[in-house]
């Protein structure tokens, strides 16, 4: 299938590794210019890959001033597609996550990515075609044991993403989230360390334990979930908005 992207211009935040490291990749594979941006610039890939190029931005989330100037340097022109990818927080419960937690993690999580798409916007609606896909979590839907920051800031994303669909829909812009599952990755990784210290057993029980959990019977790949990504920033997929897709194998039993 044609995604009709080659050519298009791509950005895809927290692009150093795990789902937004394969997002790019992918986009790129498909003839987008994809801007890769994350604290640890020295960790992406840069350079052509297939038909597009990947070009290493350095953004951390939590400082609104990076954000800015690499909106200005990607304006006038702006991006046709946006990867919103915020890495994951501390594992905690809700008893014992504190006020000090919760407000430190709103702005990288919530409140700059709000921003920083409000800043791209403007030249998508000029061209009357963009993509905002913002990836979250399967805890939007189901709750995660020991994530309470986690499934409470993206679903407060999820409210944001819904509502900004039904605002820019008629004007070519689609605006979707994904939400992962068990993916292997490093954060995946470190969850799964926590849970592992926490029960005084070895990661590879963890593991065991969650795949057994999975009807698909194992955890996901990386590409696999970037795949998706791509469909949605792609022209087939131009009726599709205001939805949340998961790529968990079954995990959440819910339809």
């Amino acid at each position: 299938m044609d995604l009709g992207i080659t050519g298009k211009r791509a950005l895809v935040i927290g692009a150093s590794s795990g789902l937004g490291a394969a997002v790019a990749h992918v986009l790129a594979q498909e003839g987008a210019t994809v801007f890769a941006a994350a604290r640890r610039v020295e960790k992406i890939a840069a350079g052509a890959v297939g038909p597009g190029q990947i070009h290493a931005r350095k953004l951390d989330t939590a400082d609104v001033g990076a954000i800015e100037a690499l909106v200005a340097e990607l304006l006038p022109e702006g991006v046709d597609i946006l990867v919103n990818n915020c890495g994951g927080p501390p594992p905690g419960g809700a008893l014992d996550t504190t006020r000090e937690a919760w407000t430190g993690q709103f702005a990288p999580m919530a409140a700059n990515i709000f921003h920083l798409t409000s800043l791209l916007l403007p030249a998508m609606l000029a061209r009357r075609w963009g993509r905002v896909i913002t990836i979250g979590s399967s805890g939007v839907e189901q709750p995660l044991p020991r994530l309470v920051i986690s499934n409470g800031l993206r679903a407060a994303v999820a409210g944001w993403s819904k509502t900004l669909a039904s605002e820019v829909a008629a004007m070519g812009v689609t605006v979707n989230m994904v939400l992962p599952g068990r993916i292997r990755t490093e954060r995946t990784a470190q969850i799964d360390g926590a849970a592992a210290t926490r029960a005084g057993g070895s990661v590879e029980q963890v593991e065991a334990e969650s795949t057994a959990l999975i009807p698909a019977g194992r955890y996901g790949d990386a590409r696999e979930f970037a795949n998706v990504v791509a469909f949605l920033a792609g022209t087939p997929s131009s009726y599709v908005t205001g939805t949340m897709v998961r790529v968990d194998g079954g995990l959440i039993r819910g339809v």
